[in-house]
């Protein structure tokens, strides 16, 4: 079986986003999203984990517009041969490693938003779908909202701060003078308590 072309590769990609859109979300590998500012330089990088790879080819999936482009191509010598509608100056494709490519973008404007996925291809012509990465430039990181830690705040003004430290401790007086309190009532029970029993014992007899 000889290896598949680019076009083939992308007409298999546009029927196939379609499906993945389709299918529960939660079953499928959720592309990594990336943040880069307009006008920097975004690293979208392909790792050869799993597989020895002989050539790498890049797609760019524009969801809105339900449009799939085919960037181009770097084997393992490093050479690139970028896809008829790409801009090789500002879209280049490389070989970092063995096991990692990397697709540079320059200049970075919105109109570069997408899905930026790699497919892996060894001698034996065994491809890799990997989930890609999702472009969003010029977006805000999305950030958490910040986790309150349960604390005891005593809810007296700062004017009264003083006489509320007070409470507190008046507070904790009072609870350890009942903890003293009945301590020793316990142990003045049960002090008497065999003498209480001796003295039943002889007047039954």
């Amino acid at each position: 079986m000889g290896a598949l072309a680019p076009e083939v590769i992308l007409i298999s990609w546009t029927l196939l986003t379609p499906c993945l859109q389709s299918l529960d979300l939660g079953q499928i590998p959720q592309p990594a999203v990336m943040y880069p500012q307009l006008l920097s330089t975004a690293f979208i990088q392909c790792k050869c984990d799993n597989i020895s790879c002989e050539s790498v080819f890049w797609f760019r999936t524009i969801s809105k517009q339900n449009k799939v482009q085919f960037l181009g191509k770097v084997n393992s010598a490093n050479r690139p041969s970028p896809g008829d509608n790409t801009d090789d100056r500002r879209f280049q494709l490389s070989r970092k490693s063995s096991a990692l490519f990397i697709l540079q973008i320059f200049n970075v404007t919105e109109e570069d938003t997408g899905t930026y996925s790699c497919i892996l291809k060894d001698r034996k012509n065994q491809e890799v779908w990997l989930p890609g990465v999702l472009l969003l430039p010029g977006e805000q990181l999305p950030t958490k909202p910040p986790q309150s830690t349960p604390r005891l705040i005593c809810s007296c003004s700062e004017n009264l701060a003083g006489d509320c430290d007070s409470l507190i401790l008046w507070s904790l007086v009072g609870l350890a003078a009942v903890l003293v309190m009945t301590l020793t009532c316990s142990l003045y029970y049960f002090s008497r308590l065999p003498k209480k029993c001796k003295h039943r014992f002889v007047k039954w007899r």
